[in-house]
């Protein structure tokens, strides 16, 4: 019977997730620094979670009202007939998507997506409701971020 701890019972990874999720370009010397931990077990755990999918990527927080985007929407959709991922897999495509998910109500997806102006929302709107399977959307319009965070493990 093995002995080793898996990824998530090991809590120098949750250490270094936590770190990296706090700043991502955080060196493995700094971070070692900080969590005590030699910076080669920093490197083999980092490796070894990006090997096992823990750690999919590594991106940057923007503010994009900053850069423009000043219209954020939740759009919900209903599709029909078992064709879901299908329809989700085309909609994550598209440049102004920041997130699809799969939902449980009167909907089956949820969209949140970012753009520069009202037209664009309308022209994404009246896209994505062209598609096959696409029965029905319905949009709101987000006013206010308040938080928008990675969750700590």
């Amino acid at each position: 019977m093995s002995t080793k701890k898996s990824i998530i019972e090991d809590k120098d990874c949750a250490l270094i997730l936590n770190s990296l999720l706090e700043n991502s370009k955080i060196s493995y010397r700094q971070l070692a620094k900080k969590i005590s931990l030699s910076t080669t077990t920093v490197i083999k755990k980092i490796e070894q979670m990006e090997r096992e999918g823990i750690i999919k990527k590594y991106c940057t927080h923007v503010d994009y009202n900053k850069l423009g985007f000043e219209v954020q929407a939740a759009i919900m959709a209903r599709v029909s007939k078992g064709k879901l991922i299908e329809v989700e897999k085309k909609i994550a495509k598209h440049e102004n998507v920041q997130s699809v998910y799969d939902v449980t109500g009167d909907y089956d997806a949820l969209i949140i997506a970012k753009f520069r102006k009202r037209a664009e929302l309308d022209a994404f709107l009246k896209e994505i409701q062209k598609y096959d399977f696409i029965e029905r959307t319905h949009t709101l319009l987000i006013l206010n971020t308040l938080k928008e965070e990675c969750v700590k493990i």
